[in-house]
């Protein structure tokens, strides 16, 4: 019974890492289209891989609030303005290097108070988003939506993540992923910029982006448990082999 339970698990556990995987990698190569078919250039590029951060954010927060409903609460308003900052900068740093540097946020009077105001740049940089996208964009960016979130329901919601992982964990698990991940992709997207944005160098930047997601997502799938069931030994069983060796 156990070793039936053991082998479902591992099962369960290749199939897991493969679909999500293969589910990433398709996801990611639908810009490939956006460039070849549809003129996408470098600014689009960029503006889609920011746009995963809300997507992050996004399901992060679903999790900390399943985590611990009251918890979760307090913990992800916490997370929404900070982390919400930190991407309102982020996306603003793109828009302004890559897309328009003279694009204006957060003009007039009147704005949010307090901390909240990192919420209504982030608001201002998505509307900036939103009226630069080009054709498509709204469909790879569903298509981040759809492969975060069946990797949502497959590794959190039915495999052990929800009970393994508390609201710390959680809450600076994407940061991690971002500054990994855009480090790598704004210097190949500065340095396409910079050669003129020449069509080839465009799909090696999204190969880029492709090969970097796929590194960190083996490496959080290691990390998170893909590990074989351990064994315990009962414990009246140990006590008798203790007591078997003191009669010896």
């Amino acid at each position: 019974m156990q070793e039936s339970s053991t082998t479902h698990k591992l099962l369960y556990s290749g199939f897991r890492r493969n679909a999500t995987l293969a589910l990433l990698v398709l996801v990611n190569l639908l810009p490939i289209y956006g460039v070849l078919a549809l003129d996408w250039d470098v600014g689009s590029l960029m503006v889609l891989y920011w746009s995963e951060n809300l997507v992050l954010g996004f399901y992060t927060l679903l999790k900390m609030l399943i985590t611990s409903p009251i918890g979760g609460l307090f913990s992800g308003l916490f997370f929404s303005i900070h982390y919400g900052g930190f991407c309102a900068v982020h996306g603003l740093f793109i828009m302004t290097m890559l897309v328009n540097p003279d694009m204006e946020f957060l003009s007039g009077d009147g704005h949010w108070p307090f901390f909240f105001i990192f919420l209504e740049l982030l608001v201002s940089v998505v509307r900036q988003v939103l009226e630069y996208a080009p054709p498509a964009w709204l469909v790879a960016f569903a298509g981040l939506m759809v492969s975060h979130g069946v990797s949502f329901v497959l590794n959190f919601l039915l495999a052990d993540e929800r009970d393994r992982l508390g609201i710390k964990a959680l809450m600076s698990a994407p940061y991690g992923r971002i500054v990994i991940l855009h480090i790598a992709v704004i210097i190949g997207g500065i340095a396409v910029a910079a050669l003129g944005e020449p069509l080839a160098m465009l799909v090696v930047l999204v190969l880029l982006k492709l090969a970097v997601d796929i590194a960190l997502h083996l490496r959080e799938h290691r990390r998170t448990g893909e590990r074989e069931p351990v064994t315990y030994r009962p414990f009246a069983e140990i006590k008798n082999a203790q007591r078997s060796r003191t009669r010896l």
